[in-house]
């Protein structure tokens, strides 16, 4: 027996109502653990000096700082454990399953991944160059900012932190919600079009039509990679790739603030968007073939799953 990733929940406990309780379970969790960050961070301001009042103006997110970016990356980093944790005590699923159908992440497969992104996001931004305003954050100055100590703390909170962050996301919504919608219906595309939707709102409901549509057809690409690549891999490289980018032209050209809450989108970033997404979904596909990236999980790696109990 083979499975597709989408189908990896049929190892476990099996029960419709598993992936519908998992879900809440899910989002519970996530909003715990960011909440004990919260408190986490706000203490360890408050120890270094920094006033309770001022510390809370840090986390406030208005204007965005380095302390406030720092929380939300490792908000969304901790769903990766939260993931893990509902997978296992709902389903019986190792983690490793989340991952990818070769049950863990597929290093060499993500690095050829992260180079295809980088290849799709050149010639999207060629596009964008050719193209009007595409608003959404993307009015920048022509002058380089100044280089001060809060752009160095923003820089390695980027540098070190986003990966992170892009890599819970993908946790959370191609990973846990692909495979509970995945197991609970027999439609393939239910799994790649609701946690797509979900992903766009999470960012959320005020946003944009466009913004919103540009979201929406990131996780319809990376929803549709991590069912036929097997794995998670490509939606990462993808995902840490445009947040490096977007957070870079904030920190040379403009500001965080409007970057990581965008606004004012047009849709002349309808073609942008296209681009990428097409480029993107077309590159790692060819790229898979020709390496032979296995998209079921194997036999042999079937029969040492866990027993279900």
């Amino acid at each position: 027996m083979e499975l597709t990733y989408e189908r990896l929940h049929r190892l476990g406990r099996t029960g419709w109502w598993r992936p519908l309780v998992g879900v809440l379970l899910l989002v519970l969790l996530v909003l715990v653990l960011q909440t004990v960050a919260t408190v986490v961070l706000a203490i360890y301001l408050v120890a270094r000096g920094v006033g309770v009042d001022e510390a809370l103006d840090k986390l406030s997110g208005d204007p965005v700082t380095p302390s406030f970016l720092a929380l939300v990356n490792v908000g969304w980093a901790l769903a990766i454990p939260a993931v893990w944790l509902v997978g296992y005590a709902l389903h019986r699923m190792r983690p490793g399953w989340v991952s990818s159908v070769g049950l863990r992440l597929r290093w060499r497969w993500f690095a050829v991944c992260f180079a295809v992104a980088f290849l799709a996001l050149l010639l999207t931004l060629v596009v964008s160059a050719l193209l009007p305003s595409q608003g959404a954050g993307t009015e920048v100055s022509t002058d380089v900012n100044e280089f001060t100590r809060t752009t160095r703390d923003f820089a390695l909170v980027v540098l070190l932190l986003t990966p992170l962050q892009a890599a819970g996301e993908e946790y959370a919504f191609r990973g846990y919600l692909t495979q509970a919608f995945g197991g609970l219906v027999r439609w393939r595309w239910v799994a790649v079009v609701v946690p797509a939707f979900v992903f766009a709102l999470a960012h959320g409901v005020g946003q944009d039509l466009p913004i919103f549509f540009d979201r929406f057809a990131f996780g319809l690409v990376a929803g549709t990679l991590v069912i036929l690549t097997g794995g998670l891999e490509a939606g990462i490289a993808m995902h840490v790739l445009n947040n490096w980018l977007a957070f870079g032209i904030a920190l040379t050209f403009g500001d965080m603030t409007s970057a990581l809450n965008p606004s004012g989108g047009t849709w002349w970033s309808l073609p942008v968007t296209l681009t990428q997404s097409l480029a993107f979904l077309g590159l790692t596909l060819l790229a898979a073939r020709s390496l032979g990236i296995r998209t079921t999980a194997e036999p042999a790696v079937l029969e040492r799953r866990n027993t279900p109990v």
